[in-house]
């Protein structure tokens, strides 16, 4: 008997037993908005009941749906970012050993504050500069001391002379992983002796010295993705419209979240220019925003067939009529994805194909 056939005779008998006859799914703040319209259509329209679905963060949602094979295990995790090597390998630890990628499309990571303020126009080595744990040494040496940071003016004379206060998501969050890869290293990298930390780790490993590759590529990371603790940064959670409540209450604060949000709050909040761009629609769509990111869930391919509907939430999820180009997921705020890209994660999803890192 198969891993995939033993688990699965496993989970008919836990059903039997515990008859949980929903679909259970965890996993990003970013992306539970869409999942829940999706969600309640499907509960709707469908014979089947109205899949539970809960914000957990992104690697919340991944440590939860990688516990094991069940009912007392989650069917489906949405992420705001892809899913780690770590990851799978927890999941293959604990017998998920079979799971189905899906990506349904494409969000903005949107630094914005109240519309009670002037819009702010910043680049990411402006944030990388305000937001960071230790920074580059003004003296021009190769070496780093700690933020002192206070104002953002400190970082950029061109910047207000306000407080720096950034509410965003806590360590567990997608948004605050693809945060720290496309803003914080965005700005990390023009300084040209840490980019080359990265291209000498990429050396190492080409060379075979996977050790010295891997401290390395930590280093860099190190430097680049480590958030300053001493106040500037503010852990709001991952509850976006507690955010956004925030920053209406303080008007010279900044908040991090998902361009969804912003589309559903445009009366009262408004994105700061990333280099140059608005956060829109159109630059998300085109890339030219240089701070967007895919959008995903992981489904448990064991619990298919014996957790009720889960081909058809599948189904649903995957249809024109919800991601496509003018699908209500897109009137929610999401980035649809190309014609070919549709197309292929459609057959991906409806053929349960496995995951390929």
């Amino acid at each position: 008997m198969t891993a995939t056939l033993a688990a699965t005779a496993i989970l008919n008998t836990q059903v039997a037993s515990a008859a949980r006859d929903y679909i259970s799914v965890v996993g990003s703040s970013t992306v539970y908005p869409f999942a829940t319209v999706v969600a309640e259509r499907f509960g709707k329209s469908t014979n089947f009941k109205t899949p539970k679905i809960e914000s957990t963060g992104s690697g919340g949602g991944l440590k939860l749906f990688c516990q094991g094979v069940g009912v007392t295990h989650p069917d489906i995790t949405n992420a705001s970012r892809r899913i780690k090597s770590s990851e799978v390998q927890l999941c293959a630890d604990n017998g998920v050993k079979d799971i189905t990628e899906v990506l349904i499309g494409y969000d903005g990571i949107v630094i914005g504050n109240s519309k009670k303020s002037a819009q702010m126009e910043i680049t990411r080595k402006d944030l990388f500069l305000a937001l960071a744990k230790r920074i580059p040494n003004p003296d021009g040496s190769e070496t780093l001391i700690n933020n002192p940071h206070k104002l953002w003016s400190d970082v950029n004379p061109a910047l207000p002379a306000t407080k720096i206060e950034v509410l965003g998501p806590p360590p567990t969050s997608g948004t605050r992983d693809a945060f720290a890869e496309l803003a914080m290293e965005g700005g990390c990298k023009k300084f040209g002796w840490i980019a080359n930390i990265k291209k000498e780790s990429k050396a190492e490993k080409k060379l075979g010295n996977k050790k010295a590759a891997k401290e390395l590529k930590n280093k860099y990371k190190g430097i680049c993705h480590t958030v300053r603790e001493d106040g500037p940064y503010i852990e709001a959670g991952e509850n976006d419209n507690l955010i956004v409540q925030k920053l209406n209450a303080n008007p010279n604060a900044l908040g991090i979240f998902g361009f969804s949000f912003l589309d559903q709050n445009a009366d009262q909040i408004q994105g700061s220019k990333v280099d140059g761009q608005d956060p829109t629609f159109e630059t998300i769509a085109d890339g030219s925003y240089p701070v967007s990111r895919p959008l995903y869930f992981y489904v448990k391919k064991a619990h298919v067939g014996t957790i009720p509907g889960m081909a058809e939430y599948l189904k649903e999820f995957t249809s024109e009529k919800a991601f496509g180009e003018e699908g209500y997921l897109t009137e929610k705020g999401m980035i649809p994805l190309s014609d070919e890209e549709r197309t292929r994660v459609r057959t991906d999803a409806t053929s349960l194909n496995n995951l390929q890192l």
